[in-house]
């Protein structure tokens, strides 16, 4: 059964636009979104997706209510007007106290608070607010692990769960805790530019012919943050890719910092050679969970705007996971 991309979307540095992703662009353009009210409980990343997911409705021309969603989520993100009070009241002498977070903490705060703080709300915002009534998953991913969404959307599609499967990831590494994580990880001092957004493909099975295929999407387990156990996972993974490859074809990376970018590219030249290889972190910056999903629209934009026949989306994650993705022009 052939999954063809027949939407995409996506909200980034490069503006609101998915032909702009890894090329020239414009500054972000959030309006037309959620109403005021709604989006107090929202947090960056569910305003993002939420903003994609509207483009993308707008795209398909049709109602969302029996089309699948499955999306990579980061971190969870509140005010910080709302968690500098909760974490207050749950340290003490001893330090963070989760029965005093339980006792005090939880008290401090606001109760909406929750609507930010679950990761699974930022698919969920979304959802609800295009009526999206199909199956459905959220998936905390750190880099790599948004390439399970598009692999359960694709599942759905060939189990016949739903006729439309939406698969991305959304995420913000601007929010000042998960950029302290950063920091203190050592991923800032590796290279890594903070960045945000949401990209969103929507996938079909059979119909008119779409934006371009989707011939394979995996996700590797590449050894808990070893670059060089990266670089070999990635390099048996292109080797096995370029077997097929023509003279149109590209790599398109999203990595996380120096180190993993290096580890990419190494392995990109031992397996092929010379490469015309994209990095969508030069150009959107990393958006953590959303930037696998930045890197598939980048592909398939390539596709149709002519410069490739197929292309590899390699995505690299702080944990260790290496979500791989190929798309091809459709055949004529």
């Amino acid at each position: 059964m052939t999954t063809r991309v027949i939407a995409a979307a996506a909200v980034s540095a490069r503006g609101r636009r998915w032909r702009s992703v890894a090329r020239d662009g414009a500054a972000h353009d959030l309006d037309g979104g959620p109403p005021p009210r709604a989006r107090k409980m929202m947090t960056r990343g569910a305003l993002l997706a939420a903003l994609g997911l509207r483009d993308l409705a707008a795209a398909l021309d049709r109602p969302l209510h029996d089309a699948g969603f499955f999306l990579g989520v980061g971190a969870s993100a509140g005010p910080m007007e709302d968690v500098v009070p909760m974490l207050a009241a749950s340290i003490g002498d001893d330090g963070f106290s989760l029965a005093r977070f339980g006792r005090a903490g939880l008290a401090a705060c606001n109760p909406l608070l929750a609507f930010q703080l679950m990761n699974n709300f930022t698919l969920c915002h979304a959802a609800i607010q295009e009526g999206v009534g199909g199956p459905s998953g959220a998936f905390f991913s750190r880099g790599g692990g948004t390439a399970t969404a598009l692999v359960e959307a694709r599942a759905a599609i060939a189990a016949g769960d739903c006729a439309v499967a939406i698969a991305g990831g959304a995420d913000s590494a601007l929010h000042p805790v998960t950029w302290a994580e950063l920091v203190r990880d050592g991923f800032a001092a590796g290279g890594l530019v903070a960045g945000e957004g949401c990209a969103l493909v929507a996938l079909a099975a059979d119909g008119a012919p779409g934006l371009a295929v989707v011939e394979s999407c995996a996700l590797h387990h590449a050894g808990d943050g070893d670059t060089a156990r990266l670089a070999d996972v990635a390099r048996g993974v292109v080797a096995a890719w370029a077997t097929a490859r023509d003279e149109a074809a590209a790599v398109v990376i999203a990595p996380w910092g120096d180190p993993p970018r290096r580890a990419l590219r190494a392995a990109i030249e031992a397996a092929v050679g010379r490469a015309v290889v994209i990095d969508v972190s030069t150009t959107a910056g990393d958006a953590l969970a959303a930037s696998p999903a930045l890197a598939w629209v980048a592909a398939v934009d390539r596709i149709c705007a002519g410069l490739a026949s197929r292309v590899l989306v390699l995505g690299a994650g702080v944990d260790g996971d290496l979500g791989v993705a190929a798309f091809a022009l459709e055949a004529s």
